[in-house]
């Protein structure tokens, strides 16, 4: 890659030769220099971030996985955030083209954030029940995940990977014993609904343990002595460390953790907490919204939503309030009529099945990465939402929807077009993978994810549901305004438990009051507000800024307005921070009144 780019500069220097205006020159050579520069924070970013690697299908790191909550590891990020971001800072920012100045406001931003980001302690509570490493992991060791299981290599790759986890379990032990002894842990709650995750995994026998899975997945091709090999290979890893690994884990958990952990919900209990907090907002909402801003944006949105699912009950002939209506719909033997969990996964594919004849009408880029709808893996499957994993940049590896079922008979249908529209088409699956086959644009920006960008525009894409031959059904637009309300909602409670000191119960009982959600769904919600405080805030702040810029483009194009070129706009430069996109769809909206 390198000898490439010294090519490129070399013939750009050559064609600068037949002496062009000497501002276009340096010009040249800005770009050229740019583009080199964000060719290389993206290779060596990838040694740093190795799940990245594998999750866009680049293999060259599968074996890897740093232990990111070690000193060493955060110095090592703080060394190459300066790097680039000096680096930044010696490049004419004026004298680039206006796709490289995307580039460049980008790369800044990520470099920023990464270096404010790097001043807490957040390494000090590195497990919770949502989003930590021993979830990652089990999901990988599944063998049907973004972990490749093709070849042998595949399998060798595997077991260092697992080498690196097992080491990053006994730092996070000394980690959160750190944390303690500073005031840095997590809800008492939240610690509890790790312990069955685990206990999952810290016994055998190894032949029923989820890690063993891609040996039961061994290709047909394999020799009968790499299988052997492997077979014994991953058992010893399994029976010696992997399940002391978990168990040490859990054992810590239980007798030491837990009793140590605290009462209250929000982060603003822990040291520097509100501080963090607002970091937290910036990186996930990528905007300077305050605290207070987004809990009162949250209460008008929910008193708004309110009104229109009024409109709703009173079009189906509901006799009573709208809670009650909530507790109807929830029970509502109609929206319940599964029995099995292939049953729920045709449903999904029906509802794509309905759609297609109209997506063309919306969207004249489509990705070419194959998509399906599978079930979530049985041991995280209980405290799991619906999401979407992408597929690979080379399309070999599908963008995949998984779906929790729990229990195929208490599955309850309400907001699953919405559902399907925001994980599946054209939210997450159309918005990822556009981005990734986008070979257009430099390549750290094929794999970037701005919660409030990505979550963002899936949520703009639950609107589009008339428009895309959806929500004929009134139960299933009330689905849709409910899934609305949720990420509402969340404005409310997010900022509500980690700044104006509402408990976890307060907010159980805020959703139970304004939304359809059933009631053990809305506390493993709100416990994910309490592991990973902000990130829910992404959703409807990124959602408002989409339809603000289409409404503002409607209104001022008038007939010269076009959806599908509008969703262009938004899709075709990738996930971007909101500032960048509001930007860029300015910029259009001039141009095509000029045209």
């Amino acid at each position: 890659m390198k000898k490439l780019l010294i090519y490129i500069v070399a013939v750009q220097m050559l064609v600068a030769c037949s002496a062009p205006p000497k501002e276009e020159t340096q010009s040249t050579e800005k770009q050229a220099s740019l583009d080199s520069l964000l060719q290389q924070y993206h290779e060596e970013r990838l040694k740093l971030f190795p799940m990245d690697a594998t999750m866009m299908g680049d293999n060259r790191y599968n074996d890897q996985l740093p232990n990111n909550i070690t000193q060493e590891y955060r110095t090592r990020l703080k060394d190459f955030y300066t790097q680039y971001r000096d680096a930044l800072q010696a490049t004419d920012r004026s004298k680039l083209s206006e796709e490289d100045q995307m580039s460049y406001d980008i790369l800044k931003w990520e470099c920023d954030i990464a270096l404010e980001g790097l001043q807490f302690k957040d390494y000090l509570t590195p497990v919770n029940q949502f989003w930590s490493a021993h979830l990652l992991i089990g999901q990988l060791a599944s063998g049907s995940s973004l972990q490749p299981f093709k070849s042998v290599k595949d399998y060798e790759d595997w077991l260092k990977r697992l080498d690196a986890y097992v080491a990053w379990t006994d730092t996070a032990i000394v980690n959160m014993k750190k944390g303690v002894a500073q005031g840095y842990v997590i809800p008492k709650v939240l610690a509890q609904k790790v312990v069955p995750q685990l206990a999952d995994l810290d016994h055998g026998p190894v032949k029923d343990h989820l890690f063993y899975n891609p040996i039961k997945l061994f290709p047909n091709e394999f020799s009968a002595e790499d299988k052997a090999r492997l077979t014994k290979a991953y058992e010893d890893a399994i029976q010696n460390k992997v399940i002391p690994a978990h168990k040490r884990l859990n054992d810590f958990i239980k007798k030491e953790y837990i009793p140590a952990c605290r009462e209250t919900s929000g982060i603003s209990a822990l040291p520097v907490g509100k501080e963090y907090y607002n970091y937290l907002i910036k990186l996930y909402t990528t905007t300077d919204k305050s605290a207070d801003e987004i809990f009162a944006l949250g209460k008008s949105e929910v008193d708004r939503i309110t009104k229109e699912m009024e409109a709703v009950k009173e079009q189906v002939g509901f006799k009573g309030d709208l809670k009650a209506f909530f507790v109807h719909l929830r029970d509502k033997k109609e929206l319940m009529p599964f029995t099995k969990p292939e049953e729920v996964i045709a449903h999904f594919n029906a509802i794509h099945d309905r759609m297609k004849p109209n997506l063309a009408k919306l969207f004249d880029k489509t990705p070419k990465t194959p998509f399906e709808v599978k079930r979530t893996e049985a041991f995280r499957e209980a405290s799991a939402s619906a999401e979407y994993n992408p597929g690979s940049q080379d399309g070999t590896r599908p963008g995949v929807f998984y779906v929790p079922i729990p229990d195929a008979k208490k599955y309850n249908t309400l907001s699953d077009e919405d559902l399907f529209l925001h994980e599946a088409i054209p939210g997450h699956h159309y918005q990822i993978s556009l981005q990734q086959e986008n070979i257009a644009l430099p390549a750290f920006r094929r794999i970037l994810g701005y919660s409030s960008y990505a979550e963002g525009w899936a949520l703009y894409t639950e609107s589009l549901g008339k428009e895309l031959g959806l929500y004929t059904d009134p139960y299933q637009y009330f689905g849709m305004l409910s899934a609305e309300m949720h990420r509402a909602i969340r404005l409310v409670v997010d900022a509500g438990m980690h700044t104006q000191g509402w408990t976890r119960e307060q907010a159980i009982q805020y959703s139970l009051d304004h939304e359809a959600e059933t009631e053990e769904g809305i506390i493993s919600e709100i416990e994910r507000y309490m592991a990973i405080p902000g990130q829910a805030l992404s959703y409807k702040i990124g959602q408002l800024k989409i339809r603000e810029l289409r409404t503002k483009a409607e209104k001022e194009l008038g007939d010269k307005f076009s959806v599908s070129q509008f969703h262009n706009q938004v899709l075709d430069s990738g996930c971007i921070p909101l500032k960048v996109l509001e930007e860029k769809v300015n910029r259009w909206i001039e141009s095509v009144k000029k045209a």
